[in-house]
């Protein structure tokens, strides 16, 4: 039988662990925006997640369906959730057939394997490789002979590890791969010899909305015991690395001696939190490093708001993070990592900053100059959030997204042309 178009109306499955919840709305994310979008464009979105924040077993919005299969009595509650997805795509499957699966991250590769017997496209979000920790190793290397070697070796026998040991099986299965930068879409062409016509770069982003008229969270303030007139600096972790903390942690020890009003504000908690609380005692920093913990998403905004600065220095991340793109929407100084996609998105000294994550000197002075009102630190919140809105703009998300959903179909031999 000959092969049809693809059609106008695609039957889509978003398959993820969990969306980055930074959305007003409590119940959607950064990749909430395309999902709307593409249900708005006429197609028919799924969602297959873990848990809801608002603990629903099922969520409708905006023409979207979710599943949360870790909540409430769901009977894939005591599953892994990559076992748990597999099951609910086949359950919904057959009820109406689906046309493409995008993984955002590892969760997918189960329907990866099967895609041929199922007759779907499978693609992966690149974050669904471990080349994150790839990153985060450079992210950690000095400028010293003893340092770069260090790292080089640290890098190769990384990407020997988990290239053979899990990333060479998922890409087998992937028909596309998304990516939001350049530095991406080399690493895996040059090392993880994946097709650059099956690479499709779509930066998507959080949802932005005008904030010019919102006032500095008062209540936030007074929670955490902040002065009026303090200067504040923000950043967010998992806790998942002591190291990487400690740079920031020496940089802002100076900082803290030169400007009395300053503090820092350290949000997220994670496995190594304790460790990271006596490297702030151990410095005498208790009274001016707040570790407030876990924050709900509201909490997390208005962190952010309240800040003069937000610090993302982490290079575990080969995307861009929420938190970081919510900072420059709300006209924050951001300093972030040269060695992250950050560089992809940021000029050094014109929409934001960006530094070495190990270089704790230069760090401090940076802040001393923001705090001191040295740096025209408003123009460049101004420049910073016009980026951010023209990169991340909603309507070429959608657009570049459906027409690569649009390829993959046709270069997997689902159908033989695209439908214009």
């Amino acid at each position: 039988m000959a092969k049809l178009r693809v059609p106008d109306s695609l039957h889509i499955c978003l398959v993820g662990q969990r969306f980055q919840i930074l959305s007003r709305a409590t119940d959607s994310g950064f990749l909430w925006p395309i999902a709307k979008g593409l249900a708005q464009q006429g197609h028919k979105v799924t969602v297959i997640s873990n848990r809801s924040p608002l603990g629903r077993e099922e969520v409708e919005r905006d023409g979207v369906k979710a599943y949360y299969l870790q909540e409430g009595s769901s009977p894939y509650s005591g599953m892994s959730f990559t076992n748990a997805a597999y099951q609910k795509f086949l359950e919904l499957h057959r009820q109406e057939p689906f046309h493409i699966v995008h993984s955002l991250d590892d969760s997918g590769r189960r329907i990866g394997r099967h895609r041929k017997e199922l007759k779907i496209a499978m693609a992966y979000d690149v974050e669904a490789t471990q080349m994150s920790q790839l990153f985060s190793i450079l992210g950690m290397s000095q400028e010293t002979a003893g340092s770069l070697l260090t790292t080089y070796a640290a890098l190769v026998y990384k990407f020997l590890t988990t290239y053979f040991g899990r990333d060479r099986k998922l890409l087998r299965t992937a028909d596309g791969m998304f990516v939001t930068n350049p530095q991406q879409r080399f690493l895996l062409e040059r090392y993880y010899l994946y097709p650059d016509l099956h690479t499709y770069t779509v930066p998507y982003g959080a949802e932005f909305g005008e904030f010019s008229s919102r006032e500095t969270p008062s209540e936030l303030r007074k929670k955490w015991n902040l002065p009026d007139h303090a200067q504040i600096a923000v950043t967010l972790s998992d806790m998942n690395e002591v190291r990487e903390l400690i740079p920031l942690l020496r940089a802002f020890e100076k900082v803290a001696i030169k400007k009395p009003n300053a503090y820092l504000v350290l949000l997220g908690t994670g496995p190594n939190f304790k460790k990271i609380e006596f490297e702030v005692l151990n410095l005498a920093l208790g009274g001016r490093v707040l570790m407030p913990g876990a924050v709900k998403s509201s909490e997390l905004i208005d962190s952010i708001f309240m800040g003069d600065v937000f610090i993302n220095l982490s290079s575990r991340s080969t995307g861009f993070e929420p938190s970081v793109l919510e900072a420059m929407a709300n006209k924050k100084v951001l300093i972030g990592s040269e060695v992250s996609p950050l560089s992809n998105l940021i000029e050094d000294g014109v929409d934001g900053f960006l530094i070495r994550p190990a270089d704790s000197e230069s760090l401090a002075n940076l802040l001393l100059e923001i705090f001191a009102g040295s740096l025209p630190a408003q123009e460049i919140g101004e420049r910073a959030r016009r980026k951010v809105l023209d990169y991340f703009d909603p309507q070429k998300m959608v657009r570049s997204t459906t027409d690569a959903y649009q390829k993959i179909l046709v270069r997997r031999g689902l159908f033989k042309s695209i439908l214009r």
